[in-house]
């Protein structure tokens, strides 16, 4: 006699809330047919539903988000790099102190080489005598873990040792992974898998993915669509006897209940409650424009070079997404000034190699385009605004000084422009400090408090 085991699946929700109230209900009906039914459900989270981004997030340092998981009863989630390094240490060490459900990830370690009491790297699930293994690992960002004091270990070498020898104690092997769809597609070649439940690349498998026999299935982002497994098992020989999935998009297919708008104003309404902390008194309003010179990427820039340090700096000016308006500033409003889960990054560079980063950001293409991931949460780059840096042709001048090739400069930047999409020159040195867990906005209100 065979059985069905369903399995619903959330990734990288980025705390898009205003699909939450859809989900959360479709979640619920689900698991009520199908105990209806007497069928098992489970409902597991692939990591990044933390974003600081949003407010109510921020103010809550994510155990809002906790909350949610545990009213729609989550089985198990798997951390992202969202919860991994965008919070101190202490901030990932106390999200999930209300969590009803346990937290996996096998690659995370203490410094000290312990695992956090928080993070299991395995679980197991009963589905009648059916014996279900979750594993879990999230992407390794070396350097950022390290800066904030953890030891982040290589995702598929953990794996590959969990789901062997998970297959000799559990009839299913299921992971949650936050690793990305090629890494999920490298880990069905060389593992015996069943199912992996993918995310960080924000991929959407519509029907799921077969690969050696496992099966991949991802649900995009931002709760756009929530993802279904259901797996047939033969209760005798307690074996697979067919896999499938799919996704339903939250929009079109999941119903919206009564008091949904009600829900999602008062997501935005709590978020500016809970970040209602004054911080400053302006005496007059501070602009920005992402296209002419304006005070507030000027007075970022200028923040950058003191708080690290720097000879120097640059930074684009659509990172600021507003004006500051006289009188009281709050924390809610440099928050939405400045969203975006980036840090300040110091590189060291020659003369020679900060002169071609230079000539780079003087390109005509930068002020209009487009811009999508790498923690930047606004829409275009804007102009390049500088600090302690001077142009006159094809001459620079650093610190009032004419530019010495052979020199070693120290540049303030965003963390973003490391990552290799945009400055080759910065994404290859040797020398970069990553200023963490702080982030843009904490450094602006640090320069407004100091005027």
């Amino acid at each position: 006699m065979e059985k069905t085991i369903h399995i619903y699946h959330t990734n990288d929700l980025h705390s898009h809330f205003e699909n939450w109230p859809r989900i959360a209900l479709f979640l619920k009906e689900r698991r009520h047919i199908h105990e209806e039914a007497g069928e098992y459900t489970f409902t597991f989270d692939i990591g990044d539903h933390v974003d600081r981004a949003h407010p109510l997030t921020e103010g809550t340092l994510g155990s809002f988000n906790v909350g949610l998981l545990n009213k729609s009863k989550y089985d198990a989630v798997a951390i992202g790099n969202n919860e991994g390094i965008t919070l101190p240490k202490e901030g990932l060490n106390r999200l999930y102190e209300q969590a009803r459900f346990p937290v996996i990830c096998a690659n995370i370690f203490n410094q000290n080489g312990t695992r956090p009491e928080w993070a299991l790297p395995y679980t197991f699930f009963q589905a009648g005598d059916v014996t279900i293994a979750v594993t879990s690992a999230t992407a390794q960002y070396t350097a950022f873990y390290e800066e904030i004091g953890w030891e982040i270990k290589d995702p598929l070498d953990e794996l590959k040792k969990q789901i062997k020898a998970l297959k000799k104690r559990a009839d299913l092997v299921i992971v949650l992974s936050h690793l990305g769809m090629y890494d999920d597609e490298k880990m069905a070649q060389e593992t015996e898998a069943d199912v992996i439940l993918g995310g960080h690349t924000h991929h959407l498998f519509h029907e799921g993915k077969e690969v050696n026999g496992t099966l991949l299935a991802a649900a995009g982002k931002y709760g756009y669509f929530t993802g279904h497994v259901e797996i047939d098992i033969n209760e005798e020989t307690r074996t697979i006897c067919a896999k499938r999935a799919r996704v339903y998009e939250t929009n079109q297919s999941l119903k919206a209940p009564d008091d949904e708008k009600e829900q999602q104003k008062s997501f935005l309404e709590r978020g500016k409650k809970v970040l209602s902390i004054p911080v400053v008194h302006l005496e007059k309003t501070l602009t920005s424009d992402w296209f002419k010179p304006s005070i507030l990427p000027q007075m970022l820039a200028e923040a950058l070079t003191e708080w690290c340090s720097a000879d120097c700096s640059f930074l684009n000016a659509g990172v600021v997404l507003g004006n500051l308006s006289a009188g009281t500033v709050t924390k809610y409003d440099i928050h939405s000034l400045l969203p975006h889960p980036i840090n300040p990054c110091m590189i060291e560079l020659t003369g020679a190699e900060l002169s071609e980063v230079l000539r780079q950001t003087r390109d005509e293409k930068w002020p209009h385009l487009q811009i999508k991931g790498l923690g930047f949460r606004g829409k275009v780059m804007g102009r390049f605004v500088y600090d302690q840096i001077e142009m006159d042709g094809p001459a620079f001048f650093i610190g009032g000084h004419v530019l010495d090739m052979q020199k070693t400069y120290k540049l303030a930047t965003l963390d973003m422009f490391t990552y290799g999409h945009y400055f080759v020159g910065l994404h290859r040195a040797r020398m970069k400090t990553y200023y963490m867990p702080e982030f843009l906005r904490d450094v602006l209100e640090w320069k407004l408090l100091k005027l």
